[in-house]
């Protein structure tokens, strides 16, 4: 059952900065790792950050090392990636995906399959360009 709610996402220029959110309709998100992916046309879905239920643990792609950065806010149920230094190559449709802790640490490819993710939300677009 779908219950995230991506927001966030509009058309910027390169070297902007954007941040998305993501939320849940249902359920708190506190007990779930998050992770981001993202899709452009006709090309797969591939994962963007993730950060553990605690944020004690952040995970990112090579190609948005230094400039993304997840984070969460517990009070607000939400989860941030604070896009900057924005590229045409980050334009994608960016989708937020949630599995349960457990109570487990997981590994950065753990996070990084698409199949471990038992929610997602419906996404929002970013667009980069000139």
């Amino acid at each position: 059952q779908e219950h995230l709610i991506e927001s966030g996402g509009g058309l910027v220029h390169p070297g902007d900065s954007l941040r998305i959110s993501c939320t849940s309709s249902g359920p708190t998100l506190s007990h779930s790792n998050i992770g981001w992916f993202r899709q452009a046309p006709g090309k797969e879905r591939d994962f963007v950050a993730g950060i553990s239920h605690n944020a004690a643990y952040t995970h990112y792609a090579d190609s948005v090392k230094g400039r993304f950065s997840i984070s969460r806010d517990y009070a607000k149920n939400t989860i941030y990636l604070q896009m900057n230094n924005l590229k045409p190559e980050d334009t994608a449709i960016y989708y937020c995906g949630a599995f349960d802790a457990n109570g487990l640490v997981y590994s950065t490819s753990y996070y990084q399959y698409y199949g471990s993710y038992e929610h997602w939300g419906q996404g929002t677009q970013v667009t980069v360009s000139s």
